[in-house]
């Protein structure tokens, strides 16, 4: 790899990550499935291919065909708003209730379908996402040109992967920390009130 094609990977993954890694209703999800170990791999696999995906589209150049058509995402925002305010709903009759709900309702009985139908709901009913990887990451990287848009793309893809697979799998390590029956309803607590705060941002952000 030579200098500038090493340069546009490391613009790609330091941006990629400046952008992935916040709070948000995709990373809570991939969290907390850590923290009960239910279907993380699949989790981990979905959010990060998503990721790829639209990263490819943006350098493809679809982030200038979404910037052309604002409907799409206002469909989008209002979906994902409705969404996200029930999930967060859902997160604080889970604190209400306690951890008991982790056994019956919650836990095993939690299906990989559920789970990956979750975390794609969340993941493509949040237009940021769109604005993240396909417009800003595809618009960025579109500039640098072939075949350096292309090693800046797969360095915002590795920054993906890298950051799903860390949060998803290192989780467990906090597991000590959620021994205690209030640990959990804090994170459910948590994990409410970044849902409600990113519904209302959804909502009123035109």
């Amino acid at each position: 790899m030579t200098l500038p094609y090493l340069s546009s990977f490391l613009s790609g993954a330091g941006l990629g990550a400046s952008l992935i890694i916040a709070i948000g209703a995709q990373n809570a999800f991939v969290l907390k499935q850590g923290l009960k170990r239910r279907h993380v791999g699949l989790v981990v696999v979905i959010c990060a291919s998503i990721d790829v995906l639209l990263i490819g589209l943006g350098i493809g150049g679809m982030g200038a065909l979404i910037s052309r058509a604002p409907f799409l995402l206002d469909v989008i925002r209002w979906a994902g708003a409705i969404f996200v305010f029930l999930y967060g709903a859902r997160a604080f009759l889970a604190a209400w209730r306690g951890p008991g709900h982790l056994d019956a309702s919650d836990g095993e009985t939690q299906t990989a379908l559920g789970a990956a139908s979750t975390v794609l709901a969340l993941s493509l009913l949040n237009p940021h996402v769109y604005l993240d990887t396909v417009v800003l990451l595809g618009g960025i990287g579109a500039r640098y040109g072939w075949p350096r848009n292309a090693w800046f793309a797969a360095g915002a893809m590795c920054a993906s992967i890298v950051w799903f697979t860390t949060l998803g799998y290192g989780a467990r390590l906090l597991q000590p920390w959620f021994e205690k029956d209030v640990a959990w309803r804090v994170l459910d607590v948590i994990v409410g009130c970044v849902m409600w705060w990113i519904a209302a941002a959804l909502v009123f952000s035109h």
